[in-house]
């Protein structure tokens, strides 16, 4: 009976961890500063666009989604596929060219987009316009991937994500 009980809990009750990698490394791409190439860089690699992940020192929600979704290899795997990935910090004075190809920095560039909070999930197509904002943390994993869908499939051109996800 013992060993039934063991057998029961070890198939049962024993969570199944999915797959976690540095975000650092396995979610962001390098960043070399210059979007209006790396737009050429997505359109190349067959993208749908490019991410742009805001955030700033000390911010518990920005650290809450890299240590529980960006560090997940399911999201990470999907987002690649689909875009070019970067951190931008609101705060940085690390020089950038923006899409358009002028020169900025990273505190600029949020600010120019009305970047207000931290986390805030900017989705731009292929011509560098922005078709996508989200502000604030996911829920959770299923929630991003979404998201990530939501803008990979061209939903954004006909309905805002919060009818999206209620028809998914």
């Amino acid at each position: 009976m013992r060993h039934l009980l063991l057998v029961f809990v070890l198939l049962f009750a024993t969570p199944t961890w999915a797959e976690t990698r540095d975000p650092g490394n396995f979610f962001f791409q390098p960043k070399f500063g210059d979007l209006q190439a790396d737009l050429q860089e997505a359109k190349k690699q067959g993208k749908k666009g490019v991410f742009l992940f805001f955030e700033q020192d000390a911010c518990p929600f920005c650290e809450r989604m890299k240590t529980t979704i960006l560090n997940q290899s399911e999201v990470q795997d999907a987002f690649r596929a689909q875009f070019l990935l970067y951190p931008i910090d609101v705060n940085g004075d690390t020089e950038m060219t923006d899409f358009q190809g002028k020169a900025t920095t990273e505190k600029d560039f949020a600010f120019s987009h009305r970047v207000r909070a931290t986390p805030t999930l900017l989705f731009f197509d292929l011509d560098g316009k922005l078709v996508t904002r989200y502000t604030g943390p996911t829920k959770d994993k299923a929630e991003l991937l979404l998201l990530g869908k939501y803008v990979a499939e061209g939903a954004y051109a006909t309905q805002p994500f919060t009818k999206y996800k209620q028809v998914k």
